[in-house]
């Protein structure tokens, strides 16, 4: 029996654009060392709209990752469909997708603008170009003095404020953030997580957001696909908007809705605990 995903809306939530990318009856398998067939995902269909910030959350070895891989155009789905907006087919040459990695991954040996402009290097734009974005990239969220510096000499916040950077100054159309705060401390991650909020929604990009963390996801998210036990399925999707509500990831974990999605996030999970 198939499964559906179904919607649970909260009151108030901030409806986005148009859909940007629609999963379609995605499968994967892959083959074990011993030739056995195992099943990742069974059966994914979900729409991802423009402009919005959805999470997915989902047990632990779910396939959460394999599907945004397959997503991003690194794995080949054994069966499905993937369109883009406008019925556009994705590219065998790339993705218009940016990465914001769980831990930051600045190249030590490289400054901060050499970090934050390498996706434009890569592209072969001029040094003159990518230095000048960078730049202004860097200054317009408060890292202007350091751009010569290293990254050894910043925080952890400012590391992972340069991080968020990097994927931005190619332009991707959808960013990519997994586990974005898995390595700082309790009182950094929510002031990034207002900061790196802002600055998405500032650029009308579409965020797909990896995570582990149910009040993080609730927090951040207009929307939340919560996923099945391997091999997965989206088992509801909840419509959030708390911190486009209150114009504040902070402020959205002080409303009264928040323990509730919570609670009800966390019984969806079905995590099964002291080994049974």
């Amino acid at each position: 029996m198939e499964a559906v995903a179904e919607q649970t809306v909260v009151p108030h939530a901030t409806s986005v654009g148009d859909t940007a990318i629609s999963l379609k009856r995605l499968k994967k398998t892959f083959e074990d060392d011993e030739g056995n067939i195992v099943e990742v995902i069974r059966d994914i269909t979900l729409d991802i709209r423009e402009g919005e910030f959805i999470s997915i959350v989902g047990p632990s070895g779910c396939g959460k990752t394999t599907m945004f891989n397959i997503i991003a155009n690194l794995l080949e789905p054994t069966s499905g469909e993937i369109v883009l907006r406008k019925g556009r087919p994705r590219s065998k040459k790339g993705s218009p997708i940016g990465y914001m990695l769980q831990r930051d991954l600045l190249f030590p040996w490289r400054t901060i603008l050499e970090n934050v402009t390498l996706g434009l290097e890569l592209a072969g734009v001029p040094k003159s170009e990518r230095e000048a974005k960078g730049r202004e990239y860097l200054s317009r969220y408060g890292l202007g003095d350091f751009a010569a510096a290293y990254p050894h000499s910043l925080s952890g916040g400012m590391r992972q404020r340069a991080a968020l950077t990097r994927p931005l100054t190619p332009a991707p159309d959808i960013t990519r953030p997994e586990e974005p705060f898995s390595a700082l401390d309790y009182q950094t991650r929510l002031v990034l997580e207002d900061e790196i909020v802002s600055i998405l929604r500032e650029f009308g990009k579409t965020v797909v957001l990896i995570t582990h963390d149910i009040g993080e996801a609730i927090a951040m998210s207009d929307r939340i696909a919560v996923m099945t036990q391997r091999p997965t399925m989206v088992k509801k999707v909840y419509d959030v908007g708390l911190s486009r509500e209150h114009g504040s990831c902070i402020k959205a974990r002080t409303d009264t809705r928040y323990q509730a999605l919570f609670d009800a996030i966390w019984a969806d999970l079905d995590i099964q605990l002291g080994g049974k």
